[in-house]
């Protein structure tokens, strides 16, 4: 993690980590077993006979009170067919958080898969014409869809299943909470989706995310459960424990860098794309996730690239019921995300007591994936200045042409043009043209001024020279520097000597002068007949 910071601190404005999207069952823990529910109905609520009216009773119940729930408080509809729930309900949040509420702003109802129970009668008599087979099933019925604006939390979603035992799932969000603390502290910030583009204070925003705990969730939890959930009267919850019991069943912890530019996150997440593929290995991969293989490993173990349907690109690196993606958003932000759908796979329990331990492993799972990717980027790669240079530029209502690197009017004007230096104010457009004119022994009638002006002026388009002041009089800028030194060094010094040797004549190395320069071109020479040799061979 340290490497990547120093490899490319000067280009990020700040680093957090925190977690991001958090799924949570919750559990009636007194009534998860067949033996817990027949001892509920029989010897609490005094029900002889658990049949099917018997369930449908309590689910027809809850039902009621949903309705009657949503007529005072919030809308309720079924949830449309491909539609996303986030974005249809969105309007009513927006609407809450305008008038500065919080509270249940909508319901949403949906036909879906859920755990729940099965009373049958036996297939042969028995002694007790009441006894009644109770047995797990999943099946398909309704589940509520509670959207909140918590005060705490902010925006959740509690999905009840409305047939026995009631399972809840809670939706968080890291990030949401983040905001909250942060509004909350007066902290300045510029948030997008879910991740944070500008803050004023980053320290604020990371301590802000680090207060994300399991005791936090827990007491909103415990708030809303007992509001939204199945009601059960004061001798029922005596009689049994009706405690619910949370348990992490999906959660992604993400590692976000947000740049002060977008070319060097396309830049960075293309080569790591590109590299990733050939270098995250099957041990690279389990080595990020803190494992071992062995025979016994059973589930994914391999690396992708996929587009999803909102457009950009997704790295993903998976080891079983887990992953580790990486993506670049809204040009700002480059993303490493470890989600994970079983915490088993890494040795944690589900319980949300356990967050701590979840927090610190993850991590560590995006601390090491940064790292592999810090030593992978840490090398010569391509950067398209002569063809950027190449193609013509708009300034205004004005179209210049591209700068060619064969262009030997360019090449001398630059070369011209870096020993201005010593020039204090600028060289002129005549001690240019003279200049060139003197050190190239050339004449006026083959590069005449209205030439050299036409070239000045495609140099100042392209940000490689300034006027002094309103004065005509120019020096090269920092780029133009950078630039001609490339060019001047591209073809005098490196490209010409080494296409002579490979065209024309290679010296001897044995009879080469006592120069580390002549030394270094036999260096090069011996290297790119090796680099020749293995392009045929591949």
């Amino acid at each position: 993690m340290e490497t990547f910071t120093k490899l490319f601190g000067s280009l990020l404005l700040f680093v957090y980590h925190c977690f991001d999207r958090v799924v949570i069952n919750g559990y009636l823990s007194g009534l998860s077993r067949p033996g817990q529910v027949v001892h509920f109905f029989q010897n609490v609520v005094g029900e002889p006979v658990i049949g099917k009216e018997v369930l449908s009773l309590r689910t027809n119940e809850y039902q009621a009170w949903v309705e009657a729930f949503a007529r005072n408080h919030a809308p309720i509809e079924w949830a449309q067919p491909k539609v996303r729930k986030e974005d249809y309900v969105r309007p009513a949040l927006r609407r809450m958080e305008r008038a500065g509420q919080h509270g249940v702003y909508f319901i949403l109802k949906s036909m879906e898969q859920g755990q729940t129970f099965r009373s049958t009668v036996p297939r042969f008599a028995t002694n007790d014409p009441n006894y009644r087979i109770l047995a797990r099933q999943r099946s398909r019925f309704t589940h509520s869809y509670f959207y909140i604006r918590d005060e705490t939390l902010g925006p959740i979603v509690m999905r009840v299943a409305s047939f026995f035992p009631f399972q809840t799932t809670y939706y968080l969000n890291g990030h949401s909470f983040i905001e909250k603390e942060l509004n909350r502290e007066k902290v300045s910030f510029r948030k997008n989706d879910n991740a944070f583009l500008a803050v004023s204070d980053p320290q604020a925003l990371q301590a802000a995310a680090d207060r994300f705990t399991s005791e936090v969730i827990r007491q909103r939890l415990d708030y809303w459960t007992p509001i939204l959930g199945p009601k059960f009267s004061k001798r029922e919850r005596a009689a049994m424990n009706l405690r619910r019991f949370y348990a992490v069943s999906q959660i992604e912890y993400c590692r976000n860098f947000i740049f002060k530019r977008n070319f060097p996150i396309h830049r960075i997440f293309e080569r790591g794309c590109e590299i990733g593929l050939w270098r995250m290995t099957a041990n690279k991969i389990a080595e990020i996730f803190g494992q071992r293989i062995t025979r016994k490993l059973k589930g994914k173990l391999n690396t992708v690239v996929e587009q999803v349907e909102h457009g950009h690109h997704i790295f993903r690196a998976y080891y079983r019921n887990a992953f580790i993606k990486q993506y670049e958003k809204f040009s700002t932000y480059l993303r490493n995300e470890a989600c994970s759908n079983n915490l088993a796979d890494f040795g944690l329990k589900k319980g949300l007591d356990h967050l701590a331990a979840v927090r610190e492993k993850l991590l560590a799972v995006t601390g090491r994936f940064a790292a592999c990717q810090a030593q992978w980027l840490n090398v010569h790669v391509d950067f398209p200045l002569l063809q950027r240079l190449a193609l013509p530029i708009a300034v205004g209502s004005a179209k210049y042409p591209g700068i060619k690197i064969h262009d030997t009017r360019m090449i001398r004007l630059m070369e011209v043009m870096l020993h201005g230096g010593t020039v204090v104010s600028g060289w002129s457009t005549r001690q240019i043209h003279e200049a060139i004119l003197t050190s190239f022994r050339i004449g006026a009638d083959r590069y005449g001024l209205n030439q050299l002006r036409y070239d000045l002026r495609k140099l100042k388009a392209h940000g490689l020279l300034a006027r002094d002041g309103k004065r005509y009089a120019y020096r090269l800028t920092e780029k133009g520097t950078k630039v001609a030194l490339l060019f001047i060094l591209f073809h005098k010094q490196l490209c010409g000597p080494l296409a002579n040797s490979l065209f024309h004549h290679q010296p001897a190395a044995a009879l080469r002068p006592n120069s580390k320069l002549q030394t270094a071109f036999h260096k090069a020479d011996h290297s790119i007949q090796n680099i020749i040799q293995l392009l045929e061979a591949a």
